[in-house]
């Protein structure tokens, strides 16, 4: 596909923002893009550094010693990157020149890292500008202060990424040299991109949109760099299908702003139906966020937002106060080519298209935080996505803070999009391992409920996807049977759900640590089907049940997403996976995305009729001392 021209439209219209200096359209943030960028992606001097010497030999200020080419934002494991080597590197270096003439004297030179795994510290000639840990979140640095006359400027930076560090907050990457199991290869070092940008010294550094439908309202919160002895104003223009629904200016005291702005189509003709965003209808609310001093603009950030309510109350979940069945895929987000890091920008809008043409109409993105250019596709195609964490293996004090304080960084940066419906801190009890018997564990996974609710109140939180379960707003059930009957046996009734839930126990796991469901919690079966076809003898396999061919193919996915779409208990679901992961090949599409079906025909299987919802559906489940646990 081809990305829209670049451009910036007069008056209240808003067009895809490009760099001045990339063939890329798409700012690496979209909903927070500015015209002026420059993309430092391409190719960078690279070194491992296996006996972690570099800090002491100086290399942060060494012109020599990179004597290895790659290509960011590839990581150095993957083909794409030019380097190619998965064998244990856990610190490597980077370093580039770039010019400033994008400055002007009187403006501050911001450098932004998408994502760095796993520790980051940089330096602009040889000047330490910022240090960061996460290898899921973004960072930035204003560097202007380390900038020294002439054109030519030095970045450098250094990454650690241990493989055997299992408290690090790691999500799918193997441990082990070579992927075993249901893990693949690490993504070390930078994999999303890095560019800088040019401000004035007053200047937006983050902005977040929360719609309020019962209102009527959407909120805008702002963040800014500022002078305090220097007046501004912000002046916030939003349009949707070409016409304009606000044009205000605030004055701004301090460094944040805070308004609800009325969204109100009368005398347009609009009917108010074409504000709200949903998959089917992703309408968006464009808006130009201006910082002004008198006439003078200071700074202008592109944005967009969508109006749009969710809700998991009364055995359902809603969408815009409407009734919806979520028919999700588990997304990996790995490429075999570029393993985390997507082979182009492209590649990101053509996964969502994928998910629309096989009739899902959304994604649980699977132990990864996905790339902002992502979910500004799955923003404006149509998507419904759960956000989750990239989970730890253990636990720890290093793994409680490490992840708690990644977790903060991942609700921050995308708690504006308008397509994430619901979040999800931890899967499968990944880094929680001791639930049963330990109670620190029970408290941590129930504070990260508690907190990422109090951060974002507006959203379902699953405490912990698909296992134990404590604090929930949707029950999140993981069930691989290979049957539909008996898929159908265990969730087509309130009466056969409760029976599975305390004794059938799928995957052998204890399903509600407390041993009852809160009245009016939806149930999901967010992971079942994990269809692949037979292996061939010495064929590196991982999957939950095989077929030979793709008519039996078609015919399973029938089968099982026909009985799960008949049980009235049953909220939504999530198929097992969306496409082949390297050794687990129960996608719908091989990793190199090519559909293994008739699109079409999934696609029929997958929109299927509705399920037949019954009333309130709650099952309150008694405790049953009696079953040890993951008994059956």
């Amino acid at each position: 596909m081809k990305y829209p021209q670049s451009q910036v439209l007069p008056n209240h219209e808003v067009g895809p923002v490009m760099s001045e200096h990339s063939n890329e359209t798409l700012h690496p943030t979209p909903q927070q893009a500015r015209t002026r960028w420059v993309d430092l992606c391409g190719s960078w001097g690279f070194a491992h550094d296996d006996q972690n010497q570099g800090l002491d030999q100086g290399w942060q200020g060494r012109n020599d010693g990179f004597d290895r080419q790659i290509l960011v934002p590839f990581p150095p494991e993957s083909p794409a990157s030019g380097i190619g080597d998965p064998s244990y590197h856990p610190v490597v270096w980077y370093r580039r020149t770039f010019s400033a003439a994008c400055r002007q004297p009187h403006e501050r030179l911001i450098l932004h890292c998408g994502a760095i795994d796993y520790r980051a510290q940089v330096w602009v000639n040889a000047q330490l500008v910022a240090t960061h840990e996460g290898g899921q979140t973004p960072f930035h640095a204003d560097i202007t202060n380390a900038l020294i006359p002439g054109d030519q400027q030095t970045l450098v930076i250094r990454a650690e990424d241990q493989p055997l560090d299992l408290a690090q907050p790691r999500g799918k990457q193997d441990w082990l040299e070579e992927p075993h199991a249901i893990w693949y290869h690490r993504t070390t070092g930078i994999w999303q991109p890095v560019w800088l940008e040019a401000v004035h010294p007053t200047h937006i550094t983050s902005l977040r949109w929360t719609p309020n439908l019962d209102l009527g309202l959407l909120y805008l919160d702002l963040a800014l760099a500022r002078r305090p002895d220097r007046p501004a104003r912000a002046r916030v223009r939003l349009a949707i299908h070409g016409q304009l629904l606000a044009d205000d200016t605030y004055a701004i005291e301090g460094d944040r702003i805070s308004r609800g702005i009325a969204l109100t189509p009368a005398g347009t003709g609009m009917d108010p139906s074409r504000l709200l965003w949903s998959p089917e209808h992703p309408n968006l609310i464009e808006a130009t966020i201006s910082i002004l001093d008198q006439d003078q603009v200071l700074d202008e950030v592109h944005s967009y937002a969508g109006l749009r309510s969710v809700r998991a109350a009364n055995g359902r979940f809603s969408l815009n106060g409407q009734p919806y069945v979520l028919r999700l895929a588990l997304h990996q987000g790995y490429w075999p080519e570029s393993h985390l890091a997507a082979p182009s920008a492209e590649a990101l809008c053509r996964e969502v298209e994928l998910a629309r043409e096989l009739g899902f109409n959304g994604l649980r993105i699977h132990q990864k935080v996905e790339d902002p250019r992502f979910l500004y596709w799955c923003d404006r195609l149509g998507l419904i996505v759960w956000g989750e964490m990239a989970n730890a293996f253990t636990f720890s004090r290093d793994s409680v803070e490490r992840l708690t304080r990644e977790w903060l960084a991942v609700v921050e940066r995308d708690i504006s999009h308008p397509c994430i419906v619901a979040w999800v801190p931890l899967n499968e009890s990944w880094g929680v391992p001791n639930l049963v018997q330990d109670a620190a564990q029970r408290h941590f996974l129930q504070s990260l409920y508690h907190l990422t609710k109090t951060l974002d109140p507006t959203r379902p939180v699953i405490g912990n996807d698909g296992w134990e379960q404590m604090d929930t707003d949707i029950f999140a059930i993981h069930d691989y049977s290979f049957s539909g009957q008996t898929l159908t046996d265990r969730y087509a009734s309130p009466e056969a759900l409760n029976t599975t839930l305390v004794h059938v126990q799928p995957g052998r796991r204890v399903l509600s640590l407390t041993g009852e469901v809160t009245e009016g919690t939806p149930f999901m079966l967010t992971e079942f089907g994990g269809i692949s076809y037979r292996p061939q003898e010495g064929e590196s396999w991982f999957g939950y049940g095989t077929v030979g061919d793709g008519p039996t193919y078609l015919a399973k996915y029938k089968e099982l997403v026909e009985s799960v779409l008949s049980c009235a208990p049953i909220a939504g679901f999530c198929y097992t996976q969306l496409t082949d992961t390297r050794q687990e090949t129960n996608g719908l599409l091989t990793e190199h995305r090519e559909h293994k079906l008739d699109p079409a025909a999934i696609r029929t299987i997958t929109q299927g009729p509705a399920a037949s919802l019954a009333g309130d559906v709650i099952v309150n489940m008694r405790k049953n001392r009696g079953v040890a646990p993951g008994g059956e």
